[in-house]
């Protein structure tokens, strides 16, 4: 029987409080191919009406909290077998996982493609964007951890792309003995990630891309190709190295050894986009 996909548009900007995101998950729906299946979209206020407060060190929590229960609504609604999520930033993929982890178990496998791990918590970092693989895996804010019921196993997670961690990050990932794969070996074939999918009996995919794994020299609706920014303007954290061929190439290979029922896009950030919407909105006999 053909698995019912739920296509769900997120424009989450508070977890990265970065309002370009929201832009950036309009412009994913309106790029991408037309869905076969339900449609829905998670309201999320427009950057310039929503000013964020710091809750439990989170910036923005009551917005993001919201947002989360709504994109559970929606979810529920449905009881899809498969879900693609348009982002907004990487918490988008917390709810959305959660379900499938609900719906598949241990036979399900997350693909984390992206620079950083997303394990810190607000002791390390407000911004919930880089909590939501923790949360998943039961650590960090008890009011993030609550959405999800069945917790993933760290040994059914796989990222890949990941190079340079912080202190935190690479000792999160040492104790939970997380598996990794760096940009060179994805380059070279990513046969560790295949080797994962045999060894843990993975039948499930749930893939999740930042696009900030991309090499911002080479794809420019990154965080890091933002224009005019500064050499240390990021904390020096890692910026993506991959190409888009080679993104494509590791989730073929991964999805010919396990079946895709979950994809998040998302930290797309169209800076071009973004100043051009400025810019006319500037300009006489537009307003």
């Amino acid at each position: 029987m053909a698995k019912k996909t739920l296509r769900l548009s997120f424009p989450q900007w508070q977890g990265g409080n970065n309002p370009p995101y929201h832009l950036g998950s309009l412009l994913l729906s309106f790029l991408s191919p037309e869905a076969k299946g339900p449609v829905e979209d998670v309201p999320v206020a427009l950057p310039e009406s929503e000013p964020l407060s710091v809750i439990d060190g989170i910036t923005g929590k009551p917005q993001i909290l919201k947002q989360l229960n709504d994109a559970v609504t929606r979810i529920e609604k449905h009881d899809p077998d498969a879900i693609v999520v348009l982002g907004g930033d990487c918490l988008v993929s917390l709810v959305p996982f959660a379900h499938l982890l609900n719906k598949y178990g241990d036979k399900l496998g997350v693909l984390w493609i992206d620079s950083h791990p997303d394990v810190q918590t607000a002791e390390q970092y407000p911004n919930a964007h880089a909590h939501v693989l923790g949360a998943l895996i039961g650590t960090g804010d008890k009011d993030l951890v609550d959405h999800v019921t069945h917790k993933v196993s760290p040994s059914k997670i796989m990222i890949a792309g990941i190079h340079n961690p912080l202190i935190y990050e690479s000792d999160y990932l040492a104790h939970h003995r997380i598996a990794t794969v760096g940009p060179d070996d994805v380059k070279n074939g990513a046969n560790e990630v295949m080797e994962w999918i045999a060894r843990e009996h993975i039948e499930y995919l749930a893939i999740h891309i930042d696009l900030d794994v991309l090499d911002p020299s080479l794809f420019r609706s990154v965080l890091f190709a933002k224009p005019g920014r500064g050499e240390h303007d990021f904390g020096d954290v890692a910026e993506g190295k991959l190409t888009i061929e080679e993104v494509l190439k590791l989730v073929n290979l991964a999805t010919a050894n396990a079946e895709a029922v979950g994809l998040t896009i998302a930290e797309h950030l169209p800076w071009d986009m973004v100043n051009l919407k400025n810019m006319l909105s500037a300009l006489p006999l537009m307003k």
